[in-house]
């Protein structure tokens, strides 16, 4: 088809522009190295270029400031234009990929934590990794999934030659959120993950249960929607139905249908920032659905322990139960495959 060379063409274009920001170099604790990286928008957002086949990354984040990356966390805020994905490629591929979304509140990408340790933990397994440092929202709520959703084009236009026939999302805290975006908001097969694996996420924005930041930076503050100030009746009416449709949308367990692919959950009963109740909600839409869904509930281990551990870090707040946790999550991965 037409529009398949051109993604493949675009792709290769792409392929040759690759990042080099200091967030490559900064990797305490561990010592992969991507393969490559690329730029989503290799020409800016306002190009009017890249891999969403409508031509391009859609609406601007707004963000004009210079990046910012925290070498002692690995936390990069103020991603703008230089959305990006960072490749690795296992030595041995099993052939499945899973397309990382680190969490931060919308607010930061968690590279380290929840980035680099997975893309180190992931090859080590035989499984491809994309690791994507999004353009974190600022109330722009489109942006974070189109820059997913343009990684997963790029990933299925490269699948053969990479050796990878499943690609799949995993996602943390509001990565998770941009995970389960990811696995219920899908445009066409090609946005279609194979697969979900949502790791303490958030997944409702009702404010009973969901992530104060998560909301407020995908969304915008609740004032600027319900604040009467300046506006005309009519739109402050409006402005309310919106809201409340926005909340609706990605509150994603309203989502879920009999086509949302098999998903694997894990949370900790004693997370004190995202609520337990959201992996549940979610797990609940599933069965209601009938969707193959695998969800562990851990006792302790409170929130962000993605996949920080000993090895990287000298600590692991999931030491108690890590081995089980890598262990489950390796078997149900080798189900997918072997049910093929």
């Amino acid at each position: 088809m037409k529009t398949a060379k051109n993604i493949i063409a675009l792709a290769a274009l792409l392929a040759a522009a690759a990042f080099s920001a200091s967030d490559l170099a900064a990797q305490p604790g561990c010592g992969i190295k991507p393969t490559e990286t690329i730029l989503l928008y290799p020409e800016g957002q306002a190009s009017g270029k890249g891999l969403q086949e409508a031509g391009g990354p859609g609406e601007s984040n707004g963000i004009t400031e210079p990046e910012v990356l925290d070498n002692g966390s690995g936390a990069i805020s103020l991603i703008s234009d230089e959305a990006r994905f960072d490749l690795y490629l296992p030595e041995k591929p099993n052939g499945q990929m899973v397309i990382v979304c680190p969490g931060g509140g919308y607010a930061f990408v968690s590279s380290f934590n929840e980035g680099i340790y997975v893309a180190d933990w992931m090859t080590r397994q035989g499984i491809a990794v994309a690791v994507v440092k999004y353009r974190l929202p600022n109330g722009h709520w489109t942006v974070p999934l189109t820059d997913v959703q343009n990684t997963f084009r790029y990933c299925r236009a490269h699948a053969q030659e990479w050796g990878v026939d499943q690609i799949g999302v995993i996602g943390f805290s509001a990565g998770g959120h941009l995970a389960a975006s990811a696995t219920t908001l899908y445009t066409d097969r090609a946005t279609r993950p194979d697969f979900s694996i949502l790791i303490y996420p958030v997944i409702s924005l009702d404010w009973k249960v969901s992530h104060g930041g998560t909301r407020t930076n995908l969304l915008g503050p609740d004032e600027k929607w319900l604040g009467r100030e300046g506006k005309t009746f009519e739109q402050w009416e409006a402005d309310k139905a919106m809201l409340e449709s926005l909340v609706d949308k990605y509150s994603l367990q309203n989502n879920v249908s009999a086509d949302t692919p098999p998903v694997f959950l894990a949370h900790s009963s004693d997370d004190t920032t995202v609520p337990v109740e959201n992996s549940i909600l979610f797990y609940r839409a599933l069965r209601a659905n009938k969707v193959p869904a695998e969800m562990h509930i851990f006792p302790k281990g409170g929130h962000g322990w993605g996949f920080s551990k000993v090895e990287y870090v000298g600590g692991d707040n999931l030491g108690y139960a890590r081995s089980e946790f890598e262990t489950s999550l390796l078997r149900w991965m080798k189900s997918l495959r072997d049910s093929q």
